[in-house]
């Protein structure tokens, strides 16, 4: 009789302890989060879309190279919209920016008479801006990605904060916001996309712009497979 009640409650208390020891599934409940998240929005999800890695295994990038990439950002956004090129010169010069820049950046940069094409796809790294400010801890939050941000918020934070103003004001957001954030939009993507394939428009009212700037900002801030920002992957 007691060998059983033993038994029994060895049985009961094993599995606690296999439980406790086992390590929390950090990507699993980030995943799970961003899926309930996107239900409650009716926007599809698929389940065997993959995790992003946890913390342990992403990149925590630091604030000075985020401040850096939100100057390079505003300045190629800036040129893109307004195509004045002697006032992306003088936007380098002010922000005392000429190191910031990526190869395409500083291409475009240096072209006197860009294409429409390459405009475009540079006013476009507003939506990248915002994205640094919110990581920066400047703005307070994203948001939903289905309206474009506000650029003259942008605008007037950068004027007013300049390069060492904004490294005094930055306090970048804890790794695991940034990579709760990354996971999130990595499925508003896949959402968005997979319309498109359908020939069908975004679910959820998202902005398909957005959703992809916003996904490149992020991968970029949390290291996904040590892209520069030039050759960053936006995989869904």
């Amino acid at each position: 009789m007691m060998k059983r009640l033993f038994s029994a409650l060895l049985a009961l208390i094993l599995p606690v302890q296999a439980a406790v020891s086992q390590p929390v599934d950090e990507a699993g409940a980030r995943k799970a989060r961003s899926i309930a998240q996107l239900q409650s929005e009716g926007v599809p999800t698929i389940d065997h879309l993959p995790t992003v890695e946890p913390e342990s295994e992403s990149t925590r990038r630091n604030t000075e190279a985020v401040v850096q990439r939100t100057i390079a950002l505003a300045i190629v956004a800036v040129k893109g919209e307004t195509g004045d090129h002697a006032m992306g010169q003088a936007l380098i010069r002010q922000f005392d920016a000429a190191s910031f820049f990526t190869p395409k950046e500083q291409a475009f940069l240096d072209d006197p008479n860009p294409s429409d094409q390459d405009r475009a796809n540079f006013a476009w790294r507003y939506e990248g801006v915002h994205v640094m400010l919110w990581a920066l801890g400047i703005s307070p939050q994203l948001e939903r990605p289905d309206h474009i941000c506000d650029v003259p918020f942008i605008a007037k934070t950068i004027r007013e904060l300049g390069t060492d103003g904004l490294m005094r004001r930055a306090k970048l957001r804890p790794q695991k916001e940034l990579l709760d954030a990354a996971d999130l939009i990595y499925r508003y993507d896949w959402a968005a996309v997979n319309a498109r394939l359908k020939g069908e428009e975004p679910p959820g009212g998202l902005d398909k712009g957005v959703v992809y700037e916003w996904h490149y900002a992020l991968n970029w801030l949390i290291g996904y497979m040590d892209q520069d920002w030039d050759d960053i992957s936006t995989d869904t």
